[in-house]
């Protein structure tokens, strides 16, 4: 049996899957991962991408950070790939009870997902620090220097930075999620970062499938690694 033949047939006989992604499930979409030799990380900047995208930071030298935040974070003109599309269709389906992603580029829900666990925030939600309103990614990517609230404030962007902590009520959501399913399909993500990474070590089920194109330190505890692009195998994948 091929590898493709057995994760149809793990998906096939599931009964709850959560999938847990990371930033190669965007790359296909065209959107840069952060950690591969062509990463954000591996880029040349003033300052190293992690020390601007730390909360103290954001607070120091705010003009600095939107100035690699909207030219390297807020993309346009990308769209849900394969992978995406067949999370959105196995959720539609009622195999799939919950993405978990570290991303904050919004495309699982522009797929169709409905229970996307956003562990590191979202690009699509910004608030003024002052009076909390609301602005889209479409806003902050059109403003001049540092976007500023109709009051005067400063907006944030609602994506967890360095020094931040997540979420409780995501993390919550997802430790049930992982808790409750059956299947766990790992894509995308090198399993290095933390607290997220350590989040499947809740996951109650026996199986799990680990797409990544590159070693993990837990390969040895997967049932099946396949180191295909994510978009290529799930596209192959029949919901049934």
């Amino acid at each position: 049996m091929t590898e493709l033949e057995t994760l149809q047939q793990y998906i096939d006989e599931a009964g709850s899957i959560v999938f847990f992604g990371g930033a190669g499930v965007s790359t296909e979409s065209g959107v840069p991962d952060f950690r591969s030799v062509d990463g954000l990380y591996n880029q040349k900047w003033k300052y190293p991408p992690e020390t601007i995208l730390s909360h103290s930071f954001f607070m120091a030298h705010t003009g600095e950070f939107y100035e690699f935040y909207k030219e390297k974070m807020l993309f346009s003109g990308v769209e849900p790939n394969a992978a995406h599309k067949k999370l959105a269709e196995l959720e539609a389906a009622g195999k799939l009870t919950a993405v978990i992603t570290q991303n904050i580029d919004g495309l699982h829900q522009a797929a169709g997902s409905k229970t996307v666990l956003e562990l590191h925030g979202s690009v699509h939600r910004n608030y003024c620090r002052r009076c909390r309103k609301f602005y889209d990614a479409k806003y902050m990517k059109a403003a001049i220097d540092i976007p500023l609230c109709d009051c005067g404030g400063i907006i944030k962007p609602d994506v967890v930075l360095y020094e931040e902590s997540l979420d409780g009520d995501t993390i919550e959501a997802a430790v049930t999620a992982l808790h409750n399913a059956d299947l766990l399909i790992i894509g995308g993500t090198s399993l290095a970062v933390y607290p997220a990474a350590g989040l499947i070590q809740y996951f109650g089920g026996s199986r799990i499938v680990l797409l990544n194109r590159d070693v993990t330190p837990y390969d040895g505890r997967a049932t099946l690694c396949i180191r295909e692009p994510i978009g290529k195998v799930l596209g192959q994948i029949e919901v049934r």
